[in-house]
C-alpha cells in the first residue's frame, strides 16, 4: 500500500469512527466540511491573522476546533451575506473574533447542493465609467456610490429569484 492508499485508508476510518468536537481537523476535513477549496482556505489564513492553524512536518496544518468555527462564520459572511474580504476584515476589528462567531447562529455544515435553476435571462450590461489616471476625489465618492447603487439593484434581484 502506497503512501497515497495509506491516507485514503486512515481518512476513511477516521470519517466512519467521527472526530470528537476537540479534534483537530486537517485542511481536507475543513475543506470538505465548509465545502470549500483547500486553496481557499490557505488564502483565508493570509488575508485573516485570526486564523492560525498548527503546522507540523511536511507543513500539514492542523485547525483547532475555533479556526474552523472562524472559517465557517468567514464562509457564511463571504458567500450567503454578500461580504467583501475587506467587509469580513472590518468586522472581525471592530467586533472581535468571540462576538463574530456569537453574532449568528453557524449551522453546522453548510446547506446540501440545490439542483441548477433552469436558466434565465442574461443581466442588463451596466457601462461602467472609464476611470483614468486623473480622477478627483469626488469622481470616486461618486463612482463608489454608484457601484453601491449596483450592488443594492443585484441583491435585489437575486432575492426576486
Amino acid at each position: 500500500m502506497d503512501d497515497d492508499q495509506a491516507g485514503t485508508a486512515t481518512l476513511e476510518a477516521g470519517e466512519r469512527r467521527g472526530k470528537s468536537a476537540d479534534a483537530f481537523r486537517t485542511i481536507s476535513e475543513v475543506s470538505a466540511e465548509l465545502d470549500v477549496a483547500q486553496h481557499v482556505l490557505r488564502f483565508w489564513e493570509t488575508r485573516f491573522s485570526q486564523i492560525r492553524p498548527l503546522k507540523r512536518a511536511g507543513k500539514l496544518r492542523y485547525y483547532r476546533p475555533d479556526d474552523v468555527a472562524l472559517l465557517r462564520r468567514i464562509r457564511q459572511l463571504l458567500y450567503e451575506e454578500g461580504y467583501t474580504i475587506r467587509g469580513v476584515q472590518k468586522l472581525i476589528r471592530e467586533k472581535g473574533v468571540r462576538a463574530m462567531l456569537d453574532d449568528a447562529p453557524i449551522p453546522a455544515a453548510p446547506p446540501p447542493a440545490q439542483e441548477a435553476a433552469p436558466p434565465q435571462e442574461p443581466a442588463p450590461v451596466v457601462e461602467v465609467p472609464d476611470i483614468g489616471p486623473d480622477v478627483e476625489g469626488a469622481d470616486i465618492a461618486r463612482i463608489i456610490q454608484e457601484l453601491e447603487a449596483v450592488g443594492r439593484e443585484l441583491r435585489a434581484i437575486a432575492q426576486q429569484s
